[in-house]
């Protein structure tokens, strides 16, 4: 008997799952740029098992390789052979590959993509001499987070112009409380409340924090609470300090904490 699988959740912001289709469609890899936890890659898992595709998702990094996307000889039992890497077997099996942050890695790296986001839609294997074409299911997505871009890190022109692109931000707070209780089945006032934290503590972005509260560490919380945890306990691990080591910031978050919560 067939099994249906169902889809990672996932809780529209705006018209993207229809603009991803468009580029699935149209055979167009797509750039998925916004800050840290605020629903990138579940958004690819969601459109993979909407489109019912394989995802191979790479965790881009500096010591990133060509032949860590692509494959690489291994040896055993005296002999050699070919491992595909996940970009290579995103190809062959006509499935989404997803480069997470892949400003991350090296530039010489990224190079390799090119063949793949043009109009060719090939993958040179320079190591066993293969030429492989994209099927017409095929898909090349990748994300990055401007908020850590510099001049030593950032997609040359040569790349970012080959690419469909598409803008996240942190959901407003209507979507983002319904995205809670869809998570973590919390109640809707806890929902509220901890929404209300997060967007208090991305009005210090810049002043005293480097980075926002994500969605994400939200979700963290949220969880924490609904299995027993004190809000102001889940709230200081899951979200505090996860935005400073700073004490006095600390304490000054943690108040701001206690005050939504009636503490």
């Amino acid at each position: 008997m067939d099994m249906q699988v169902a889809l990672p959740f996932y809780a529209p912001a705006a018209d993207e799952v229809e603009l991803f289709e468009h580029a699935w469609n149209n055979r167009l890899p797509l750039l998925i740029k916004g800050p840290t936890g605020c629903g990138k890659t579940r958004f690819v898992a969601h459109m993979a098992a909407r489109l019912g595709l394989p995802l191979h998702t790479v965790a881009c990094h500096d010591d990133l390789t060509a032949a860590d996307l692509v494959g690489r000889h291994l040896i055993r039992d005296g002999g050699t052979w070919w491992c595909d890497g996940p970009l290579t077997r995103a190809v062959r099996e006509g499935g989404i590959c997803y480069l997470d942050e892949v400003v991350e890695a090296r530039k010489d790296t990224t190079v390799v993509l090119h063949p793949l986001a043009d109009d060719r839609r090939i993958l040179p294997i320079e190591r066993t001499g293969e030429v492989l074409s994209a099927p017409p299911s095929f898909m090349l997505v990748v994300s990055f987070n401007p908020g850590y871009q510099n001049l030593m890190k950032g997609l040359k022109p040569s790349t970012r112009q080959r690419f469909v692109s598409l803008r996240f931000a942190f959901p407003e707070p209507a979507l983002e409380e319904r995205i809670l209780q869809g998570e973590t089945g919390v109640d809707p006032d806890l929902a509220r409340r901890l929404v209300s934290v997060g967007n208090a503590f991305r009005t210090l972005k810049d002043q005293d924090l480097e980075e926002a509260a994500s969605t994400r560490l939200l979700v963290y919380a949220a969880a924490l609470i609904r299995d027993g945890l004190d809000p102001l306990r889940a709230c200081r691990s899951c979200i505090v300090e996860a935005l400073t080591d700073d004490a006095e910031v600390a304490a000054a978050l943690m108040e701001i904490v206690a005050a939504t919560f009636g503490r």
